[in-house]
């Protein structure tokens, strides 16, 4: 078969990952670049990479690359295409659109301008024009554009590969299928021993985990993809790829998960059931109190709450409970636990021997390997082991620039190309630029807020303090404060009042004024304040 361009897209963070996958399926001139993974190969490829890929969050299929500097190029070229190979007037599409330019302001636009194209392109043909359909388009059209350089790409996925077909019910805030398949993937497990995850939510970590030690295909769940409508579709073809089962496996181990939430365990079970992986993996409700030291070997992964979307308030006591358990309770194995949050992995009281930048949705996170090892680290060193960094955190020069370089525009100019990983979350990025400034410590306190993080520890003791006297007393240190005529340099107090500002010397009469209860006061009378902010004689 022919071969030609194709194109695989994912989250910031698992393109190595992918870029594995393909080449265990066979793609050819693999090229890694941000959140995607070129490479080339022919039909049956195409209809592999999406029924098989984990990572994936859709396959393009690039049909056009031209420059542009302005819509209406944009729009001149796109008509040019002989538009009948792909489509006709009785066909239905969408465009979406993905913008990195300082030229193309709005990708909602470019978006329209390539639909005006096809739509024109056939009203002069034929004096008809196919439909644009938002939900189930026979074609779906992606224009990426960065700078003056644009890819017209045919979506080969149609809806998101992260969604598996699988989840028949979730919870508040679940995680991705493709990120929870890239965390399983980045920590090597491959079922070679029991997998747990003690905060499962909606199970979908457990499930994906099932998936990758019995080796079946992600997409034996889906409804269908965007390339059966195309008009050279090979049914026999995908026919036989979806039937193909020989590479599937046994796996003689167990996967567990828990939920301290009854309502997120009877989730959880309901969608290991509709997964039919209900014979390895077990669901029950546990708090992480409660974790018990596993009986055998085991791996963990954690996505634990961040604070961000789920509101606790005993949060940092979660995670500071979480490393309790992993110390005591999970020795001579290895943990791998995702947050958003620096404060609440500071919590767990552990060092990590790795740590992996990662996206979840729009927030930005780490993703951090724990080797839990029994008795002292020292020994553990002297037996021949040593931690090591497995994965290297990827270099993030700023807030607005990519992995690559690739200058980022700002957040109200990126469109949602189908999955959340396009849009940037600032938190995590402006913490690391403070404690490259001023240190962790004080990095800390300006993000928490000041004086209510500081440490007791970097107080100076309290006779290294400046020695402040006792007012009342006379004592020496604090120097006494003298209020003296600011107009005439008096020193006194001045008590005459014009607008409720003190002026003039001791003993000048003020002005009458209304006090507050409604009478008048004289000159040198004291009042005091009332409930309600009213004033009094004494």
């Amino acid at each position: 078969m022919e071969e030609f361009e194709l194109i695989a897209k994912t989250f910031q963070g698992l393109e190595e990952v992918l870029a594995k996958e393909l080449v265990a399926l066979g793609a050819n001139n693999v090229q890694l670049g941000r959140r995607m993974v070129s490479f080339t190969g022919d039909k049956a490829l195409m209809y592999k990479a999406n029924f098989h890929l984990r990572t994936a969050v859709r396959i393009l299929k690039p049909i056009l690359h031209f420059k542009a500097s302005n819509a209406d190029e944009v729009y001149n070229v796109v008509k040019s295409v002989e538009w009948e190979q792909y489509l006709d007037s009785n066909s239905t599409f969408s465009v979406d659109s993905v913008v990195y330019s300082d030229v193309f302001r709005h990708s909602k636009f470019v978006a329209y301008r390539v639909k005006d194209a096809i739509a024109d392109y056939f009203n002069e043909k034929t004096g008809e024009r196919p439909s644009v359909r938002l939900n189930n388009p026979d074609l779906v059209f992606h224009i990426h554009i960065a700078g003056e350089e644009c890819t017209l790409a045919f979506d080969s996925s149609g809806e998101s590969l992260h969604r598996r077909g699988y989840r028949v019910e979730t919870g508040a805030a679940p995680i991705n299928e493709v990120l929870a398949a890239g965390m399983i993937m980045l920590t090597g497990w491959n079922g070679e021993c029991d997998f747990i995850d003690p905060m499962c939510g909606s199970g979908t970590i457990p499930i994906e985990a099932a998936l990758i030690a019995r080796n079946i295909a992600p997409g034996v769940y889906r409804q269908g993809y965007a390339f059966e409508k195309w008009k050279d579709f090979d049914s026999e073809l995908f026919r036989s790829i979806y039937e193909d089962d020989s590479a599937e496996r046994e796996f003689k181990h167990k996967i567990y998960g828990y939920d301290v939430d009854g309502r997120m365990v009877a989730c959880a079970r309901r969608n290991v059931k509709s997964a039919m992986m209900g014979d390895i993996v077990e669901i029950e409700c546990r708090d992480i109190k409660d974790f018990a030291e596993p009986a055998e070997p085991a791996l963990m992964v954690v996505n634990p709450p961040y604070g961000e979307r789920l509101v606790l308030e005993n949060l940092l006591q979660v995670y500071k409970e979480l490393g309790s358990r992993l110390k005591h309770s999970f020795q001579g194995n290895e943990a791998w636990i995702i947050s958003s949050s620096y404060d609440c992995f500071d919590q767990v009281g552990l060092k990590a021997s790795a740590r992996i930048p990662l996206y979840n949705g729009d927030l930005d996170c780490e993703f951090r390997k724990y080797e839990l090892f029994q008795g002292k680290y020292k020994g553990f060193r002297t037996d021949g082991n040593e931690l090591k960094k497995d994965f290297a955190p990827l270099k993030r020069k700023s807030r607005l620039t990519g992995v690559d370089g690739e200058t980022r525009p700002p957040r109200r100019e990126r469109a949602d190309d189908g999955f959340s990983s396009e849009i940037d979350s600032d938190s995590m990025r402006r913490r690391r630029e403070l404690e490259s400034y001023f240190g962790t410590a004080k990095a800390r306190r300006i993000v928490v807020g000041g004086d209510r993080a500081r440490d007791n520890e970097e107080r100076p003791e309290r006779s290294q303090r400046k020695p402040y006297g006792n007012r009342k007393a006379g004592g020496e240190g604090r120097p006494e404060r003298k209020y003296g005529n600011r107009r005439e340099g008096g020193d006194g107090r001045q008590n005459e009042r014009r607008g409720g500002n003190f002026y003039g010397k001791v003993g000048d009469e003020a002005p009458r004024r209304r006090d507050g209860a409604g009478g008048y006061r004289k000159p040198g009378n004291d009042f005091k304040p009332l409930r309600g902010g009213k004033r009094d004689k004494r």
